[in-house]
């Protein structure tokens, strides 16, 4: 009940915001973009939009999430609430990981990349956790939006740069090992597709821990003990 609670409020404040609506422009854009491209490239050009948008906005729209939170005291109250730090992180990605996979079924569908949607679903919607844990985790060490701007770049060229590397040729096994290419692997309906289930889980997973931890840290510097 909490965690449904926590993850509705997270839709409000998202709606609030404007967050829905720079979806829906993003969506907007590219699905035109889709339709003025020839047809032999709009496969590859909706998976790098997909992989450069939907799925990992949340890295990017969680620093200005945190901040605004910030900005208007929640995380205090959150700090000293009964609420439980997973629960509050998995409310974080779960909510943009809903928007992120919707947005990315809409350009999947104009782009013809939608092969297999029940696999394309799991792949962007876990993709979006990984890449919103670790935009979560950047958020909680940095003090304003410009500093968690700064700190991203590093972060946005480890992840952007073996993915789009994947997409273009460069599929060798071990490129699976990156969750960014097994991203692409899954949307792509690639032939390793249980080897990139299992690598892009297990970073997940990774990065979930790693970012409940964090966000614990990051709570007892504001007054809560919580656990």
């Amino acid at each position: 009940m909490r965690a449904k609670t926590l993850f509705w409020g997270d839709v409000r404040f998202q709606w609030k915001y404007g967050f829905y609506f720079l979806y829906l422009v993003f969506t907007l854009m590219y699905v035109l973009l889709l339709h003025i491209f020839p047809i032999a490239w709009r496969t590859k050009a909706a998976m790098l939009m997909i992989f450069s948008d939907p799925a990992a906005i949340g890295f990017f729209f969680m620093g200005a999430i945190v901040q605004l939170e910030k900005d208007e005291k929640t995380l205090q109250s959150i700090s000293i609430s009964p609420v439980k730090r997973y629960e509050y992180v998995l409310s974080k990605l779960f909510s943009l990981g809903a928007i992120a996979t919707l947005v990315a079924l809409c350009i999947g569908f104009a782009g013809n990349l939608v092969g297999h949607p029940f696999r394309f679903i799991v792949a962007v919607f876990t993709g979006s956790c990984l890449f919103s844990a670790i935009g979560l985790v950047i958020a909680t060490q940095t003090k304003t939006l410009n500093q968690f701007i700064v700190a991203t770049i590093p972060c946005e060229l480890i992840i952007n740069i073996p993915a789009f590397a994947y997409v273009f040729g460069w599929d060798h096994p071990l490129m699976l090992l990156h969750p960014g290419c097994c991203l692409m692997e899954l949307c792509l309906v690639g032939n390793r597709v249980s080897l990139a289930y299992l690598s892009l889980l297990s970073w997940t997973a990774v990065a979930i821990l790693c970012t409940v931890h964090a966000v614990q840290v990051f709570f007892n510097t504001l007054g809560g003990s919580k656990t």
